[in-house]
C-alpha cells in the first residue's frame, strides 16, 4: 500500500463507529466511511469539530455545521492549492490520497524535454490537471459535470495557471474519446478516474463493469508513438487492482511495451499505527531505456 505521509494540511485525527475525524487545514470534519467498522475511539478528540455529514434513513444525507466556517476554503499540498467546499454526498472536492498520483505524474513529465500532452478523463476538480500543468504539460480536462468543470477552473486560477495550455470540456467521456479517434489526436499521458456508476450531461449511463474495458481499448488508440503513462484510479468496491492490471496488459501493453503495476492507496491516522484504505490504482508506464 502507498500511504500518503507528507500532506501537511490534511490529517485523519481518529476513526471509529463508521466515521473518520479529519483536519482539512483550519477545519475539522466528521465524515462516514464504510471501511471503519470498529468502535474504539479517542474520546478526547470527537467533541471539537466544525461540521459533520449525517446520513439520512431514507438515503443521502446532509452537512450539519457545529461551528462557524466559511462556505469554501483553501488547502495546500506542496506547491499545489485547492479550493474546498462542503458538497453533497459527504465530499469536499478533493481526495488527499491522490497526492501519490499527483507526485508520480509530475515526476514523469519533468524528465521530458518536450511538450507533454495529457488527457484527463472523469477529471473532477482537477488535482491531476493542476499537477500536470505545474510541470508545463498541456492538458485536455473532460468531465460530464458543469459544476466540476467550473470548480477545476477555480483551481487553475488559484494556482496562477491561467496562461497554461488547458482545455475544459463538459462531455460524456466515451463520446469524446470516439471523436478524438476520428480527429486523429494523440496524447502522451492518459489519466482516468471512472466512477462505479454515473450519468452524463445528456443522461448517458455509465457502468464501470460494462463500460471500462471498451473505454480503455478506445483510449489505446489515442496514445502517441512515445507514450509515457496510462493511469487508472478506482474507488469501486469489489473491483480488484489485478483486474485493472489485466485491462492494461490486454489493451495497452500489446501495442506499447512498458511496466505495469498497481497498488492500494491509504491515509495514516495521526499518532497511530492505523491506516485507512482509500481505493486502488493501476498504471502502465514507459520502459526506461
Amino acid at each position: 500500500m502507498q500511504v500518503i505521509k507528507d500532506f501537511k494540511e490534511y490529517e485523519i485525527l481518529d476513526m471509529a463507529h463508521g466515521e473518520k475525524l479529519e483536519k482539512w487545514n483550519n477545519y475539522i470534519l466528521v465524515r462516514p466511511d464504510p471501511q471503519v467498522i470498529w468502535k474504539e475511539e479517542n474520546t478526547n478528540l470527537w467533541n471539537n469539530y466544525h461540521a459533520r455529514y449525517e446520513r439520512s434513513n431514507t438515503g443521502g444525507g446532509m452537512w450539519k455545521k457545529i461551528k462557524d466556517m466559511t462556505d469554501s476554503w483553501v488547502i495546500s499540498y506542496k506547491d499545489l492549492k485547492f479550493n474546498l467546499k462542503l458538497m453533497g454526498f459527504k465530499h469536499t472536492g478533493l481526495f488527499p490520497e491522490q497526492a501519490y498520483n499527483w507526485d508520480f505524474i509530475r515526476e514523469i513529465i519533468k524528465h521530458e524535454n518536450r511538450e507533454v500532452k495529457v488527457l484527463n478523463l472523469f477529471a473532477y476538480t482537477g488535482g491531476a490537471t493542476i499537477s500536470a500543468l505545474k510541470e508545463g504539460a498541456s492538458v485536455v480536462h473532460v468531465d460530464s459535470s458543469r459544476g466540476m468543470i467550473d470548480w477545476a477552473k477555480e483551481n487553475v486560477k488559484l494556482n496562477n495557471l491561467e496562461e497554461s495550455k488547458v482545455r475544459f470540456l463538459v462531455d460524456d467521456v466515451r463520446k469524446f474519446v470516439k471523436r478524438e479517434i476520428r480527429r486523429g489526436n494523440k496524447y502522451d499521458i492518459i489519466i482516468m478516474d471512472p466512477p462505479s456508476f454515473g450519468r452524463g450531461n445528456k443522461n448517458e449511463v455509465w457502468n464501470i463493469e460494462q463500460d471500462l474495458a471498451s473505454l480503455i481499448e478506445n483510449c489505446s488508440l489515442l496514445l502517441s508513438d512515445k507514450p509515457l503513462l496510462f493511469l487508472i484510479n478506482s474507488y469501486t468496491t469489489g473491483l480488484s487492482k489485478i483486474v485493472l492490471e489485466n485491462l492494461l496488459y490486454i489493451y495497452i501493453d500489446k501495442k506499447h511495451k512498458g511496466i505495469i503495476s498497481s497498488d492500494d492507496l491509504g491515509l495514516p491516522v495521526k499518532d497511530s499505527n492505523l491506516v485507512l484504505p482509500c481505493g486502488i490504482y493501476a498504471r502502465w508506464e514507459k520502459l526506461n531505456k
